[in-house]
């Protein structure tokens, strides 16, 4: 064979030779979206998750958090369909408040398989609070209130109306026998900072939200926390705080924290995130954040988390329309 011939020979078998391609990394200047002002539980989610993220190395750099109000979760939701649809370095931060939107038709001409949904990273359970000189000393001082006047009692939540803050009121005040649902009064603010700032200065009567919003203001004595609708008692400091089963209101209201990313990111992007985020939640690092602010176990990622993804969906848009909430 010719020296030009063996070159030849050789440049084919090279250009034949399958090179294998670059597993997925995220690059530097990874976002995390909150759907919310700072000081909310989409807030949380974001930058103590994308510190730990940060400090694990599954991410180079940090998590730069991008706070984005508005429609409970809605405007978010739409910039991410409509603007960053194949963007592999971002995180959306979501909780219960999203399926719920969803199942109401919230996000209009959107629905739950236009993003990807990553992964759980625990449930912060609901409570319910007073300001710290409110004269309800327990829950259902403050059922038997709105019993004899539904519109008695002004509550305020991070959710839009109808959304899971209120939705959890509601899911309390009928298991505790109250029909008149629709006349409780409840106020919307883009954040639980904000919903507190308003319960503190006793222009609502009684806040509904999650064990990390209510937590500061709660150890600065600043509001009581009537019940936490949880099934036990939640574990540490948080175990004072009584459960409204013990107290003859058998209301659940967890409240999941977690991510969904893009629809259109590749296939490795998307496992590596799961995988990420799995990490993530499954670090000593993550548990203790777990511990400080009274997150309780759950952890739904990939293909289980799309399958409890469209049963909550399901089930949310059945208690919005018995509520009275949503037609069929």
């Amino acid at each position: 064979m010719t020296r030009t011939l063996l070159a030849v020979a050789v440049a084919s078998a090279l250009s034949a030779t399958v090179i294998p391609a670059m597993a997925y990394e995220p690059s530097s200047g990874t976002e995390c979206i909150a759907p919310s002002d700072p000081g909310g539980g989409w807030d949380f989610t974001c930058r103590t998750a994308g510190r730990v993220l940060s400090d694990l190395d599954l991410v180079p750099g940090n998590v730069q958090t991008i706070n984005m109000p508005g429609a409970g979760g809605g405007v978010a939701f739409a910039h991410v369909v409509s603007k960053r649809a194949n963007d592999d370095n971002l995180l959306i931060a979501a909780s219960t408040a999203v399926p719920t939107r969803l199942a109401q038709n919230q996000f209009p001409g959107m629905n739950m398989d236009m993003v990807n949904w990553i992964a759980t990273v625990g449930s912060d359970y609901g409570v319910i609070a007073v300001p710290k000189d409110s004269p309800y000393q327990d829950l259902n001082d403050l059922m038997e209130a709105i019993k004899e006047d539904p519109k008695s009692v002004k509550f305020a939540g991070a959710s839009a109306n109808g959304g899971w803050d209120h939705l959890k009121v509601l899911i309390a005040a009928k298991a505790a026998g109250i029909k008149t649902l629709r006349e409780i009064p409840y106020l919307s603010y883009n954040n639980g900072g904000s919903a507190l700032t308003q319960v503190v200065g006793g222009h609502v009567n009684a806040f509904t939200g999650d064990v990390s919003e209510a937590r500061g203001f709660w150890e600065s004595g600043d509001i009581r926390i009537l019940a936490v609708l949880s099934p036990e008692r939640l574990p540490g400091e948080f175990s004072k705080i009584p459960t409204a089963k013990e107290q003859g209101v058998d209301a659940i209201g967890p409240n999941w924290r977690g991510f969904y990313m893009p629809a259109g990111i590749d296939e490795d992007a998307k496992q590596y995130w799961i995988d990420a985020v799995n990490k993530l939640y499954e670090s000593d690092e993550w548990q203790q954040v777990m511990k400080n602010n009274g997150l309780m176990p759950f952890h739904y990622s990939g293909e289980a988390f799309d399958e409890f993804m469209a049963q909550q969906v399901k089930d949310i848009h059945e208690l919005s329309v018995e509520l009275g909430l949503l037609q069929e």
